[in-house]
Formats: structure tokens, sequence, C-alpha cells
């Protein structure tokens, strides 16, 4: 299929390319669906994106894309938060991580943030992204596990942790010293390594077999909502890609 994804540490994309076997690149970056885009093809996925350091894809670029008629899917981290914003202008949101956005349940980008090494070491990640404990947490409620008033303690707790040090042995060990009883952390340390929840990693799973169904399917003309408006700014990124030189 002529279709391009951008993934890093929330999958890797050999186990993503037995749902969807297409390109895979890595977590995009401002310039990066730009670029993509002028090869025209079906459709373009967004998953991981980065943040802070390195600039983030634009809301421009993307609606570039739409506006030429590709679609563009998102879920899970970056994806989720761009088909939030944009699911209005066409962009197609999948999974509970752009849900809860969309609907105004989360609104902080930190929700599905983690640290992670270079695409040389398999995008190893480092933290654990808040959405996932979130998941986790209503789980082992539900499970049973935990009380709602611990959960509420544990979710407030990890919230207040910046995220490259989100763990569950962080997690743990601040609930400890906050003076949570010690026999109802056990409980939930044995539950975890079984009771998990990886929910962008499901998100992402999602958003593949989607755009698979959808792509199996004969291409249909789109209909784009909105008109797309150039500006200095757009015309810039534009001729700095087409150039060879560098989206930022």
């Amino acid at each position: 299929m002529n279709m391009v994804v951008f993934l890093g540490p929330t999958m890797a994309a050999e186990d993503a390319a037995t749902l969807l076997p297409v390109e895979y690149r890595p977590p995009a970056s401002r310039g990066d669906v730009y670029s993509a885009a002028r090869a025209n093809p079906r459709a373009i996925g967004i998953v991981d994106g980065y943040f802070h350091r390195v600039p983030s894809v634009l809301h421009k670029e993307i609606l570039w894309a739409i506006a030429q008629g590709i679609q563009v899917y998102g879920a899970a981290s970056m994806g989720a938060l761009r088909a939030a914003e944009l699911e209005r202008f066409g962009m197609i949101g999948v999974g509970s991580v752009f849900e809860e956005f969309r609907d105004g349940t989360l609104t902080d980008d930190d929700e599905v943030a983690v640290a992670h090494g270079p695409a040389e070491a398999g995008y190893l990640v480092g933290s654990e992204a808040m959405v996932n404990i979130r998941a986790t947490l209503a789980r082992a409620l539900r499970a049973g596990i935990i009380t709602a008033a611990l959960g509420d303690r544990l979710t407030g707790i990890s919230k207040d942790t910046f995220y490259p040090h989100r763990s569950w042995e962080r997690l743990l060990e601040d609930a400890a010293a906050a003076g949570t009883p010690s026999g109802e952390l056990r409980l939930l340390a044995e539950w975890l390594p079984q009771g998990r929840v990886d929910q962008k990693r499901l998100d992402a799973a999602a958003m593949l077999r989607r755009m698979a169904a959808d792509g199996a399917a004969p291409r249909q003309p789109t209909d784009v909502g909105f008109r797309f408006n150039s500006t200095t700014m757009w015309e810039e990124l534009q001729a700095a890609i087409d150039q060879g030189g560098p989206g930022d």
C-alpha cells in the first residue's frame, strides 16, 4: 500500500508491519509530513512525534496534506494530539487517547510524552506515559486491586512527576514515602506484571488496522471542507524542504 506512518517508541516498526506493511519513518518533526505528502501517498499515519527540543510537526503541513486529497490519521501520541485539534478539518483520529483529547478529558501534552533513546537503540523507552498509567489504574480499580481513593492518590502523584521520571517503580516508591499503606501498594505491585495497560500501543494498533481496512477499499475523491491559505512562513518552509534543507 502507498502509505507512510511515523512511528517510534510506541511500537516497533517490525511489529507494526505485521498489521500494515507500509513505509515506516521515525517520529514526525517539523516538515516531515509535508515531505511525505509531496510523493502523494494514499494515506499518512502519525503515531509518534517529537516534542520540546525538536520542532514539532505543524498543523499547517497536515492541513496541506489533507488539501491534496491525502487521508491523514493520528493516534496514541503526537498523532492523537494533532487529530483532536484537526478532526474538524478532516484528520482521522483513532483510539481512546485521541477521544479523551478531543472531548477535553485530557488537555496536557505531557500525558503522552515519554523519554526514549535514539533510533539506533530502537527508541528504547525510559519512562511510562501518563495515559498508560491512567488506563492501568482504571483497570486495577475495575479488577478490585485498588480503591478509588488509592487510584486518585496515585494518579495525582504521577501527574506531579516530570514526565521523563514517570515509572511504576518511582510511583510506588513515592506513594510509600507519602504514607500509603504498604499492603495496598504490594497488591498493586504484584498485579502489575500481568495487568499493566499499554494504551498507546493499543491505539496505535487500532489506527494501523483502520488504515489497512480503508486502504483495501477503492480510493474516493476527498471532499475538503476548508480552504488552505498559504503564508510567508509556510512558503519558506516549503522552499527549504523542496531545496533539500532542514524543515526548521
